[in-house]
């Protein structure tokens, strides 16, 4: 829900740090290929466009999806200002997506996805299967299959980094995609369990499985304070936050 969250006057909620304000996640990946810079972003939830905002967005050459929930792709229609920028090189914005949730951004979209759609300025996008493997300008994502309760949706590994939001349960043959790693960024909602995200505690085991070099926890509900949480977890792992931003080894 983002924190603050309506209608609360918890302590998080009430914060004064900035830590303690949190947009709905996205990730953001930038880097230089074919003499010009290129972004892809994960999910474009109901925030994206604050969040490009902040980043200075121009243009997005890929967008990859985790899954079809409202958190993660209501930010979409944002995406059509930046995409006449790459459409004016001859291109739509590829949207990788699952089948489960292509057909959700079909539906919600209808008006840009639609054969029959006719608002002229509708954002110049294109649907793409998700694969295991998906290369963009050089760079390989690689498809990591994590369960959000029964269904099970989308992370992604990108060189020596991954990125899984949402996760209530890592199968087993995940984790061998997993290895290696010297960043991975995991979904830890609180402590308390949830039938569809992963505990604190969880997720402090997860990142103990994997092994990167540093764990940043996403997707943080407002009963966990920035300060107070971290202070609570084992070296190598803290809660992310609004304009994190690191180096990446592709």
């Amino acid at each position: 829900m983002g924190v603050p969250t309506l209608g609360c006057g918890c302590a998080v909620c009430t914060s004064d740090d900035p830590h303690d304000r949190r947009l709905r996640p996205s990730l953001l990946l930038r880097w230089q290929a074919g003499g010009r810079e290129r972004v892809v972003v994960v999910d474009t939830g109901p925030d994206f466009r604050e969040q490009a905002l902040r980043n200075g967005l121009t243009r997005v050459d890929a967008v990859f999806y985790t899954h079809g929930h409202a958190d993660h792709i209501l930010g979409l229609d944002d995406l059509r200002p930046l995409s006449f920028t790459v459409f004016r090189e001859g291109e739509l914005i590829p949207l990788y997506a699952s089948e489960q949730t292509a057909e959700v951004l079909k539906r919600m979209y209808d008006y840009t996805f639609s054969p029959d759609a006719t608002y002229p300025n509708r954002a110049r996008l294109r649907i793409e299967p998700l694969g295991e493997r998906t290369t963009v300008h050089g760079v390989e994502f690689l498809r990591v299959p994590v369960l959000h309760g029964e269904q099970e949706i989308s992370g992604f590994r990108f060189g020596r980094t991954a990125y899984l939001t949402d996760v209530s349960a890592i199968p087993e043959a995940s984790f061998a995609l997993l290895e290696g790693l010297d960043c991975v960024i995991l979904s830890a909602l609180r402590h308390k369990p949830h039938p569809n995200h992963a505990t604190v505690d969880q997720a402090v085991e997860w990142a103990r499985r994997i092994g990167a070099r540093q764990t940043w926890f996403t997707h943080i509900a407002h009963d966990l304070g920035h300060k107070a949480t971290n202070r609570t977890l084992p070296e190598g792992v803290a809660l992310a936050y609004d304009g994190l931003a690191f180096p990446v080894s592709l």
